[in-house]
């Protein structure tokens, strides 16, 4: 059995809707679809979901709400009538839109949550009267009868393990089944959502918990590349890849996946295969495990990020000083505020934060307060930081690939101001100044992949 996920670009018209379904129906292992909410149907566009925050913030706001639901209302419309979806069966989704803010909600948190998940759940119901109606019989699943039971905050919830014991008592039979992603339900049976990339977190959820043969993710790209296009111009397609391999690629922006979103699947040794809608008979890109994985070179990809900030703080006899980590860790601790990295020297440290995570108010405050109870010879808040990620399982057993980077990059006058390599010894970090990221990207991909990309 497959677990097939589309993401939002897939389901944003009733053509592209289409495609979805001819794929379905291509394979009869694909027996349980999580479908996304209908993303841009061209570049200006607005994805559903936003228009369901403004939505719910505009009757938090107590504003006219006629033309957000008009909206909405043609979103879902517009792919009904493109393929002749008769008018009764598009009634209880309008009335859907339409009922949201006249529902009781515990919290503004709540029914912010419970608005954004309406852009999969409607989206699910409608995919599932279209099947039905041109003859695949399909049946819509809502998360809270499948099972999937969330803990934590309502925008930001996690699965509780109990679901896959649920999950894996599902009976699958001649009906596809559709599942809408992104949200599950509390224990009072309130909608809560999951992070951004949350119908990709529920199809791995879907493929743990039935214990499915392959994961396919469906997007809009025909792989995952070895570098960013947009960086690299033709890089190469991965045809393989470990799970491990694709963490950490995703931690410094692959964009693919959000970082934890595959977890479960991880979990649950899911093979997972990433796949072009547009494309669907192209291989796409598969993950595996670490023991399944093949390499014919050293590094697999390497990727970069600019959203990091850093503090280095200098101090003499440094390393000679007791708590001095654990006074700045009380710091942190005090606001609220999670580090990513801490590279040392005997006199040194640097701190390496998300600064997505920071406000300059909170930087402000915490900057002088560390500069109070610590007293450091030189602190300075570097702000232009980026990280960029090499990855690769091929390097666990070869002798000088940092040696090989760290020349190739002198070549160019790029400077490295921090350099971290893991002990599993198949990603190597690297620090530079922001600006120079992109050609830093672009030295290191030049120097390990040297033959023409392989075609799709």
């Amino acid at each position: 059995m497959k677990i097939v996920k589309f993401g939002g670009t897939s389901l944003a018209s009733g053509p592209q809707l289409e495609k979805v379904i001819n794929i379905i129906k291509s394979d009869p292992e694909r027996q349980v679809v999580v479908v996304s909410a209908p993303g841009k149907r061209f570049a200006n566009d607005i994805k559903v979901t936003d228009l369901l925050i403004t939505y719910a913030n505009k009757v938090l706001a107590h504003e006219d709400l006629t033309e957000i639901q008009k909206l909405l209302t043609a979103r879902y419309t517009e792919i009904a009538e493109y393929f002749d979806l008769p008018t009764d069966q598009v009634t209880p989704i309008v009335e859907h839109i339409l009922n949201l803010p006249k529902q009781q909600y515990p919290s503004h948190e709540f029914l912010l949550a419970a608005f954004k998940a309406h852009g999969e759940r409607l989206n699910g119901m409608l995919t599932a009267k279209i099947m039905t109606y041109l003859g695949i019989p399909a049946k819509f699943l809502n998360p809270d009868d499948a099972g999937i039971t969330v803990e934590g905050s309502p925008n930001d919830a996690t699965i509780s393990e109990e679901s896959y014991a649920k999950l894996n008592q599902i009976e699958v039979g001649n009906e596809r089944i559709i599942v809408p992603g992104f949200f599950g339900y509390t224990n009072q049976h309130e909608i809560a959502t999951f992070a951004r990339g949350g119908s990709d977190i529920t199809g791995a959820i879907m493929a743990r918990g039935l214990h499915a043969d392959l994961y396919e993710n469906f997007t809009d790209v025909d792989a995952i590349y070895s570098a960013n296009p947009a960086v690299v111009e033709h890089a190469f397609p991965i045809d393989q890849m470990s799970y491990v391999e694709l963490r950490e690629l995703s931690y410094a922006g692959f964009s693919v996946f959000q970082n934890e979103a595959i977890i479960p699947a991880i979990q649950g040794k899911i093979p997972i295969n990433v796949k072009n809608t547009n494309h669907p008979d192209r291989p796409g890109t598969m993950i595996v495990p670490k023991k399944d994985a093949l390499y014919n070179r050293p590094i697999t990809g390497v990727a970069g990020s600019s959203r990091f900030s850093a503090l280095y703080l200098h101090r003499y006899l440094l390393n000679k000083e007791t708590g001095f980590t654990l006074k700045l860790l009380q710091i942190f601790y005090k606001y609220g505020v999670s580090y990513e990295h801490m590279p040392s020297g005997i006199d040194d440290l640097t701190v390496i934060f998300d600064k997505s995570h920071l406000t300059e108010t909170t930087i402000s405050k915490m900057c002088a307060e560390i500069k109070e109870a610590l007293h450091p010879d030189q602190m300075e808040w570097i702000d232009n930081y980026a990280i960029i990620m090499v990855v690769g399982e091929g390097m666990r057993g070869r002798v000088g690939t940092l040696d090989h980077i760290l020349h190739s990059l002198a070549i160019k006058n790029i400077g490295v101001r921090m350099i971290n390599q893991g002990a599993s010894r198949i990603s190597i970090m690297i620090g530079v100044n922001k600006e120079l990221a992109n050609p830093a990207i672009k030295q290191i991909y030049h120097e390990f992949f040297q033959t023409e990309p392989m075609s799709l």
